[in-house]
């Protein structure tokens, strides 16, 4: 993590995340002036790039995955974790955005959990030539049971430890309701989770956790 993130005084801008990549690209000019709409100009200058590589240099994934997280749109910020998928896999990606789930800062936290969705993409040979050579992957790449677990525990940690009301209900919404969707060490933590969350004095979170029930039942 960048001093600047660490010190929480200036944390780092999507504009400074989504430049990065432009330069490791050489894609437009990076050096335009940066008001308005730069960084979304810049991210839509890069996604086709990304995509079209069968590779990319270990040394992109960071800035990469900083993009991804520091981009504010849920919906965009696909276009720097789809390519992170295809070139260094799923498992890799799902596992830093666990990372950031873990021990981000608030900002980079609720970015992870909007790149989180977008990790799931369906991959197809035909979309990247990262995919594999001949069109042939490897599945290991792409095996996230354990990750998917570390996530929802990590979820459930940060709506226990998280001072940020709105950071607390984000990750309840990324919960399943169905006690079997946790693995049995989760169980206990799951019923603790939803627990705190009947007993919120928040009424959106109490709503939340009513409904859960209903569905859950």
């Amino acid at each position: 993590m960048a001093e600047d993130e660490r010190s929480g005084t200036e944390p780092r801008s999507f504009l400074t995340c989504v430049t990065e990549v432009a330069q490791l690209l050489g894609v437009g000019d990076v050096t335009a002036e940066q008001k308005g709409h730069h960084a979304r100009h810049l991210a839509h200058a890069v996604r086709k790039p990304l995509l079209e590589r069968a590779s990319l240099p270990e040394e992109w994934f960071a800035p990469l995955m900083a993009a991804a997280v520091h981009d504010p749109d849920p919906s965009f910020c696909r276009w720097f974790v789809e390519p992170a998928v295809y070139a260094f896999g799923r498992r890799r990606v799902m596992a830093a955005l666990v990372d950031r789930l873990r021990v981000g800062t608030d900002a980079e936290r609720a970015g992870a959990v909007r790149a989180w969705y977008s990790a799931h993409v369906p991959l197809y040979a035909d979309r990247s030539p990262a995919y594999g050579p001949g069109g042939v992957r490897d599945p290991a790449l792409d095996e996230t049971q354990d990750i998917e677990a570390a996530w929802l525990e990590a979820s459930m940690q940060v709506f226990a430890e998280a001072t940020d009301l709105q950071m607390r209900h984000r990750v309840l919404l990324g919960l399943p309701t169905s006690r079997a969707a946790y693995p049995p060490r989760m169980h206990r933590l799951r019923e603790s989770t939803f627990a705190s969350a009947r007993a919120h004095p928040d009424p959106h979170i109490r709503r939340w956790a009513a409904a859960a029930d209903a569905e859950g039942a």
